[in-house]
């Protein structure tokens, strides 16, 4: 039984979802906003939310390793350390933002855009 298992599932095993996510976070510090639907961005929120903080606050190499561990692209991570981490310096959380974009065509999943503020 799944009793107080707070996090989503996304109906898809563990280590797809955890491969999904990467690759979303990674687009997502690289492009800075990405359309996809509402379930996966309400679970991507904190995993970048939780990325920018490390490599803001933390000390450097410690900030690296952490970023280097979940984004899978090298210019990603380096923009994550350089660019992104000044911008944020002077905020303390809030770092993105979801939008409410309407219904897929397909199969009327509803489809928000996940961007950095």
């Amino acid at each position: 039984m799944r009793h107080q298992v707070r996090k989503k599932s996304l109906n898809m095993p563990r280590s797809r979802k955890n491969l999904m996510m990467k690759n979303l976070a990674t687009s997502l510090i690289l492009h800075e906003k990405v359309k996809t639907t509402q379930a996966r961005a309400s679970v991507l929120q904190p995993i970048v939310e939780q990325l920018i903080h490390d490599a803001k606050n933390t000390n450097k190499v410690l900030a690296i390793r952490k970023v280097n561990s979940y984004i899978q692209s090298e210019m990603g991570s380096r923009k994550l350390i350089e660019e992104i981490n000044k911008r944020y310096q002077n905020k303390s959380g809030g770092y993105t933002r979801i939008t409410k974009l309407g219904f897929r065509a397909g199969d009327a999943a509803p489809l928000v855009q996940i961007e950095l503020t």
